[in-house]
């Protein structure tokens, strides 16, 4: 009787049906190429190489989300700054209209457009109010060469030395920041006589 597992060959012959041995992929020569399943065996390729990979991958996270909190920051900074001068210089120009109506009242006093004057440079000066801008450079107030720019020293007794005599040009701020210096003529006590 004949083994089952002895079957003719190709060629003629016979051969046994036998299995090959599994293949040791670890002891591959260098230069070799690796076998299948040969990297997830090899050291080097482990948990720590792969706990390293990602602490790095989140300190680069960390610092481009510090990066862009700074441009956010940055960038609302620089529009803030970008709106404050944009109304800053349109209030500048407002100021120069209610020059205007203040000289036209001044030419006008005692005529029947006086009070239509009068009731405009109010109202002028009612907006600006609510939009945080006063006066400065008033008669009585100490003299500030950061508020004020005097443009006549005048002798008297009459007044404390370096006040405000008399505002030429009204000054305005927004709150502590000067919009435009008021022009003044401020107080000078007479030198004392030498005797």
């Amino acid at each position: 009787m004949t083994d089952p597992h002895d079957r003719p060959s190709a060629t003629g012959g016979r051969t046994a049906a036998t299995q090959q041995p599994p293949v040791d992929t670890r002891a591959v020569p260098d230069g070799a190429a690796p076998q299948p399943g040969a990297a997830a065996s090899a050291p080097g390729n482990g948990a720590a190489d792969q706990s390293a990979e990602l602490a790095r991958m989140e300190d680069r996270y960390k610092r481009a989300l510090a990066d862009l909190d700074n441009y956010r920051k940055r960038s609302a900074r620089e529009l803030q700054a970008g709106v404050e001068q944009s109304r800053e210089s349109l209030l500048r120009d407002w100021l120069e209209a209610v020059d205007s109506v203040e000289r036209a009242l001044q030419m006008s006093h005692g005529t029947p457009g006086a009070e239509g004057l009068r009731a405009l440079l109010e109202q002028m000066e009612s907006i600006l109010a609510r939009h945080g801008v006063h006066r400065i450079g008033a008669a009585g107030e100490q003299f500030d060469p950061e508020r004020h720019e005097a443009i006549e020293a005048r002798v008297t007794n009459e007044a404390p030395d370096r006040t405000i005599l008399e505002a030429v040009r009204s000054g305005w701020a927004i709150g502590d920041r000067v919009l435009r210096p008021a022009l003044v003529i401020v107080a000078r006590r007479p030198e004392p006589a030498a005797g």
